[in-house]
């Protein structure tokens, strides 16, 4: 019998990849290629979704030639995909009627302010997990049936469909429109207890229920693929830092997982039921496998950590390579009492607030680059810090280690700087890539590649470690210090449009 192997889509913000795993979750090959950001108006992001797909064909087609390997030896292929982004498309015809609209885009930010009224941010917080803000797919697909003209008209005549870029990709694949429960869990639109469309919340929101996809678990056959990969088993759906937790196997409740890539995002597994949040926290979900129960998670999501060192690269041009973020930081000793918050589209856990915006604070003469460098490090672990304390506070359960991932996590400085902050054991794995690890494994236990969860656990292994060596004393005055310069962020754009 012919090997079988199982891959994996990742279409995230700056790149879609596909990753192709053996048997034993260890990488036999890779295909990427980038996509334009797309940038309107200040605080608008978006993509070209046609753009996206064919890029999605290209990657699995480059990464089956660079493993030589034929469709037919694809068990099944999963898909992983950057959350929240919003596409709307024609149903005969699958032209996008819009660019979709990115997860960091604000152009929503009225509107969730209007959407909020007298009730506040927590509206529809205990049903669907999550505040009123500019991030989430609702309000963006409210933005697009306002603004694009007839689009509503369209919509309410079932001519046009909604989805995440799961349901997109899917769509293309198979001709199904559906999403699991992980991407609509990032809408605002999902009953967090129900697992359907919430109809109060789409009252609300005016959104008409005949475009939005059908909700499934996170691994099942979806349907065979078309094209390319023709008769091969569509079998996974997960948002990105959902494929993450469960390429980590955090399968346990009080396991926890931190992505660090263009934003960071931390996962906590809460089990069967989801914990409501009383620190700025989401309850989401954090995968369903099958007919098993849904497993929920508490979430915090930091905007801007990786795509902060690529801007002290692009605009700044203090480095010309992300990696050399490292090497200039261990120029110095310390940050110099400089400290960086990147709230450069508001900030996400657990503040959510819309209002600030990014500050270099503490400088004074002394403070050189390589400070800097210093600092723009530190930023992400002192926001991981914030949102750790969070999920400690409203889970109960303390921290004892962090398993990470994502392409900032091959800079050794900055693992040795979360330790430190964190004052727990950071643990980075043989396979770093565990978002689409994540995807395939979904997939894979969908198809019985994998016979159960307890195999996936034995593929898990330790590639690097590191111990906290900063003194209590010097950790708690730096992160007070944070948080003073935090305080300096809020407040910045005044929302009456001055």
């Amino acid at each position: 019998m012919t090997t079988q192997y199982i891959a994996a889509i990742d279409q995230g913000t700056t790149s879609s990849r596909c990753i192709v795993f053996d048997h034993d979750g260890r990488i036999v090959s890779v295909g990427q290629r980038e996509h334009r950001q797309i940038f309107p108006q200040p605080g608008w992001v978006e993509h070209d979704a046609t753009e996206i797909w064919d890029n999605v064909q290209i990657v699995v087609r480059e990464a089956l030639e660079a493993g030589g390997l034929a469709p037919s030896q694809l068990a099944a292929v999963g898909i992983t995909n950057q959350r929240e982004t919003t596409v709307v498309w024609d149903r005969e015809t699958g032209e996008p009627v819009h660019n979709a609209i990115v997860w960091q885009d604000t152009r929503t930010d009225a509107l969730t302010r209007e959407l909020a009224g007298g009730i506040g941010q927590e509206r529809f917080r205990e049903r669907c997990g999550l505040p009123l803000a500019t991030y989430f797919a609702g309000p963006k697909l409210r933005w697009l049936l306002d603004e694009v003209d007839g689009l509503r008209e369209r919509a309410e005549r079932g001519e046009v469909l909604f989805g995440t870029m799961d349901t997109w990709i899917i769509w293309k694949l198979t001709g199904r429109h559906v999403t699991d429960v992980t991407n609509a869990s990032r809408t605002m639109l999902m009953n967090l207890h129900t697992l359907d469309w919430d109809t109060e919340i789409l009252d609300a929101m005016r959104i008409p229920a005949q475009v939005l996809p059908e909700i499934t678990s996170s691994a099942e056959v979806y349907g065979p693929a078309r094209g390319f990969l023709e008769g091969v088993p569509v079998a996974s759906a997960l948002g990105d830092q959902h494929a993450a937790l469960f390429g980590q196997t955090c399968f346990s409740p009080g396991e926890v997982k931190g992505t660090y890539g263009t934003g960071t995002f931390m996962v906590l597994n809460t089990g069967t039921e989801p914990v409501m949040s009383s620190n700025g926290l989401l309850t989401t979900l954090g995968y369903k496998i099958g007919d098993a129960p849904a497993v929920y998670a508490l979430e915090g999501s930091i905007a801007v950590t990786g795509s902060l060192v690529q801007w002290v690269r692009d605009n700044l041009g203090l480095i010309s390579s992300a990696a050399e973020i490292e090497t200039l930081a261990r120029t110095v000793d310390d940050n110099g009492g400089c400290y960086v918050v990147p709230a450069f589209s508001g900030l996400f856990a657990p503040h959510w607030r819309s209002d600030a915006r990014g500050v270099i604070t503490g400088l004074t003469g002394y403070v050189n680059k390589g400070h800097i460098a210093r600092a723009v490090l530190e930023a992400s672990a002192w926001q991981t810090r914030e949102v750790v304390d969070a999920m400690r506070s409203d889970s109960g359960v303390e921290l004892t280690s962090l398993r990470v991932d994502g392409g900032m996590t091959a800079d050794n400085l900055l693992m040795q700087i979360l330790a430190d902050v964190l004052d727990v054991e950071v643990v980075r794995p043989m396979v770093a890539e565990t978002t689409c690890l994540g995807a395939a494994y979904a997939a894979g236990l969908a198809v019985g590649y994998w016979p159960d969860m307890e195999s996936l656990r034995a593929n898990w292994h330790k590639a690097a470690e590191w111990t906290p060596k900063m003194d209590d004393q010097v950790r708690e005055r730096e992160y007070r210090n944070w948080g003073k310069a935090v305080e300096r962020t809020l407040g910045w754009v005044e929302h009456d449009g001055a």
